[in-house]
């Protein structure tokens, strides 16, 4: 069967730490980028063309000119490709989600000066179809050989990247520990030796890089004395209080540890008539409560931040930090940085 899209990706379930031979079965560690997922198609039909699909099944190839044309030059036709998007921003000197952001909502007629000013690039850690023939039932092992050799033969480089994978799990526990310094690289991806490719199922885990940070509690949710989730600021460089995130949902016994501190807004507050997203690029509005900002929450967060130092994802909040002050905490913009103590 020749594979076509909409083709549904695997999938990886959360875990906290990164598991050994003696929780998975000979298992192999691949670095985890902060991208766009797609997968790639070279069409063999006559005048082959180069596909890419998102996570959800949408064409997006009128999008990313850049890796279309290195594909049909550089890729044999019958190709199926699974990877990660990721755009370098040259300015910035390191890859942007932001830049990532804008080419994927670009229409096709910006799309070339968009691609000439944030270049696109395609990390490929599986492959589906070869030479017209489906590969889901082979094992990782023997797709991951084919990719190597693919990647040997046709000597591939920009804008081709293979995703870099290890077996040796101290290795993997390095790369968590210091590549994940690096912009675009958040976590590690953990697949069985064995396993084959299932379209659709959750059957990886994801291992994302944790750090301890702080952050201003400016607004909540619930109520003062019941409050649900925190609304996280930090000062900038004017000393203004900006919104960095939000925390997931409190435990019972975190929401009353505080409730006993918090206090209502004075008149003035640095976001009244603000309004907070439900989640990262949301249109959803939170029904925020302005509190006071003098408290200073521990969360950890991942990876996952924006050039202008915005937490993509919810932190999970840990405990307050009594013992410090809001000048304490980084700056906005400084990233999961943790306060002094």
């Amino acid at each position: 069967m020749v594979l076509l899209p909409p083709v549904e990706p695997m999938l990886a379930q959360a875990a906290e730490a990164v598991p050994g031979p003696g929780v998975l079965r000979d298992p192999a560690y691949e670095q985890k980028f902060d991208g766009h997922r797609a997968i790639l198609f070279t069409l063999a039909e006559p005048g082959g063309r180069v596909l890419l699909q998102t996570r959800r099944g949408s064409l997006v190839q009128d999008r990313f000119p850049d890796v279309v044309a290195a594909a049909a030059e550089q890729l044999p036709a019958g190709l199926v490709l699974d990877g990660e998007l990721l755009v370098w921003d040259p300015e910035a000197g390191q890859l942007s989600f932001e830049g990532l952001q804008r080419r994927s909502a670009a229409r096709s007629r910006s799309a070339a000066t968009l691609a000439a000013r944030l270049p696109a690039y395609y990390v490929v850690f599986d492959i589906l179809q070869q030479d017209g023939t489906e590969l889901l039932s082979l094992p990782y092992r023997e797709r991951r050989r084919r990719l190597e050799v693919l990647f040997a033969a046709r000597s591939l480089t920009a804008p081709w990247t293979l995703c870099p994978m290890t077996t040796d799990v101290a290795k993997a526990r390095e790369w968590l520990e210091n590549w994940t310094d690096v912009s675009g690289v958040e976590g590690l991806v953990v697949k069985a030796m064995g396993q084959r490719y299932v379209t659709g199922a959750r059957a990886w885990t994801k291992v994302r890089r944790r750090d301890t940070t702080e952050a201003v509690i400016g607004a909540v949710t619930g109520t003062l004395t019941r409050p649900q989730l925190l609304v996280l600021g930090r000062h900038d460089e004017a000393g203004r209080l900006r919104a960095v995130g939000r925390t997931v949902p409190l435990r019972p016994e975190q929401a009353r540890q505080v409730a006993e501190h918090l206090a209502p807004a004075d008149p003035g507050h640095p976001w009244m008539g603000v309004k907070f997203a439900a989640a990262w690029g949301s249109r959803d509005i939170l029904d925020a409560i302005l509190v006071r900002p003098d408290l200073v929450a521990e969360s950890s967060a991942d990876r996952a931040i924006d050039r202008g130092g915005v937490f993509r994802h919810p932190l999970r909040f840990s405990r307050l930090r009594l013992d410090v002050t809001v000048e304490d905490v980084p700056g906005f913009g400084a990233g999961p940085t943790a306060a002094a103590g």
